[in-house]
């Protein structure tokens, strides 16, 4: 069974009010150097996985793109990303990446923004992105980066006086299932080493464009939280390529 926190009302409330929920790209520390990742989109056919409100559908929209495809395993999500759009080019399906299946050659681009940790068989899905796309295809991902998934509970060690001491990184390959809070949740998310990200990648026969282990722009960092997260690495970011 695969897990959907995010229809539950408690779990959606708390993450409408994130930054990254209420101010949209801009409100997302990565965003700007996950942009810079991004192809073309100009006459594109896209396909967004775990798609959410839909921020990335309508940014490649708004770049040109032919047609766009969002998918979600929340209703809740795509409820509120047919609420922000009013572009026909964009169409959402509700749908656990894992279970979706397409025709050979079916998109350009493939996009994800920070689902794929939710995925327990990786490789898999990677095949598959590598068939739905045409060759000369992109497939750009963010992740939680494997420094930040290895411990499991994603929090920070702190001394008798609650400042912050270090980050815990233990089990780093022992690949699999982490009880994680987020949001003052309990959530499942899967842990896989830098290793494993790349090498299923060259594997299925994508070639490696760029790999980014992001950091706050500058002037994020006085934010709430914002300076911490240069103490470890906390998103990763890939390009890959479909050979023509």
């Amino acid at each position: 069974m695969k897990e959907n926190r995010y229809d539950d009302p408690v779990f959606f409330e708390k993450y409408s009010q994130m930054d990254r929920s209420r101010k949209g790209l801009e409100g997302a520390g990565e965003w700007r150097e996950l942009k810079a990742l991004l192809p073309d989109f100009a006459g594109k056919e896209v396909l967004d996985l775990g798609c959410g409100y839909g921020w990335h559908c309508r940014y490649a929209d708004g770049q040109g793109a032919r047609r766009v495809l969002g998918t979600d395993i929340s209703r809740k999500m795509l409820d509120t990303a047919r609420e922000k759009t009013d572009s026909a080019r964009i169409e959402y399906r509700q749908a656990a990446m894992e279970d979706l299946s397409f025709p050979d050659s079916s998109f350009d681009v493939v996009i994800s923004s920070l689902a794929l940790h939710y995925v327990r068989d990786y490789r898999p899905l990677v095949e598959n992105v590598f068939r739905w796309l045409r060759p000369g295809g992109d497939f750009v991902f963010s992740v939680e980066h494997p420094v930040f998934t290895a411990y499991g509970t994603q929090d920070w060690l702190y001394d008798s006086n609650g400042e912050i001491l270090c980050f815990p990184v233990d089990r780093y390959f022992e690949e699999g299932e982490r009880i994680a809070t987020f949001l003052g949740e309990q959530v499942i998310k899967y842990h896989r080493t830098l290793t494993t990200y790349l090498q299923t990648l060259w594997q299925a026969g994508f070639a490696i464009r760029s790999l980014v282990e992001s950091q706050p722009p500058e002037d994020m960092r006085s934010l709430p939280g914002m300076k911490e997260e240069l103490r470890r690495p906390m998103m990763l970011l890939i390009a890959a390529k479909k050979p023509l």
